[in-house]
């Protein structure tokens, strides 16, 4: 197992002086995947008054020696993060020095983008696990805007006990679009085994093309677990929340 000394160096790339040191990555931690590959996980807070988008983390790799390994870049799985808002990354490293990973430092680029009405709602949610123990969070999506929301995503973090995130990954609903005042069910895989595990709290980001909702989250305690595969589609059944914890 490789053992690491993090020190995370926040560098900011800008457009404008006004939000230097105002955004940051929180919540990090990296890990080793079952092929090897190395992850550091985490989420980017904007604590600007301006929403941000093309969001990317670079992060460079070091050995014991301070000798540059590498350096690797990910984009925020949230296109657009609002301010006082936070939204997750998962960087991956696959080349032959990972065992040489002593440290690393992480530096963020950015630009300011336009408000965007924040009108879809994640109704329910409901988290299990299937037949082939993976991770599955199911649930619906509501559109309070008058208009069509097009290409919509629902991004899922999950957290350990210590509130550090281990995991993160994306679905879009099917259909991509939802009308007016419409509902739509969605469904997140989390195939990492390994990381999910450790997962005791989930947060639910969803947003469109046209615009960007986050809902609140109330977090609290417990694990949902199923054997059925069948099951987690049944989520029009539960209490209407945007996050819950894992256990009960």
């Amino acid at each position: 197992m490789i053992k690491l000394f993090v020190v995370s160096i926040i560098s900011l790339s800008l457009t404008f002086s006004s939000a230097w040191a105002q955004v940051a990555i929180i919540n990090d931690q990296q890990y080793v995947s079952e092929d090897g590959t190395f992850h550091i996980v985490g989420e980017i807070e904007n604590n600007s008054s301006v929403p941000l988008n093309q969001v990317v983390v670079t992060a460079t790799f070091y050995d014991v020696n301070k000798k540059i390994l590498d350096t690797v870049s990910t984009e925020s799985i949230l296109e657009t993060i609002m301010p006082g808002k936070k939204g997750p990354f998962d960087l991956f490293f696959t080349n032959n020095v990972v065992s040489q990973i002593y440290q690393y430092s992480f530096n963020i680029e950015y630009k300011p983008t336009d408000y965007k009405i924040e009108s879809l709602e994640i109704l329910s949610s409901n988290a299990k696990r299937d037949m082939l123990d993976n991770f599955i969070i199911s649930g619906t999506v509501t559109n309070h805007d008058q208009k069509t929301a097009n290409t919509i995503v629902v991004i899922a973090t999950l957290y350990d006990k210590d509130g550090k995130v281990v995991a993160a990954s994306k679905t879009y609903t099917q259909p991509e679009y939802l009308k007016a005042g419409g509902i739509t069910p969605f469904l997140v895989s989390i195939f990492d085994k390994s990381q999910s595990l450790k997962a005791t709290d989930y947060s639910l980001i969803v947003e469109s093309e046209e615009y960007t909702a986050v809902p609140e989250f109330p977090l609290g305690s417990g694990i949902i677990l199923s054997l059925s595969v069948i099951a987690y589609v049944m989520f029009t059944k539960r209490p209407k929340y945007s996050q819950q914890s894992i256990f009960v």
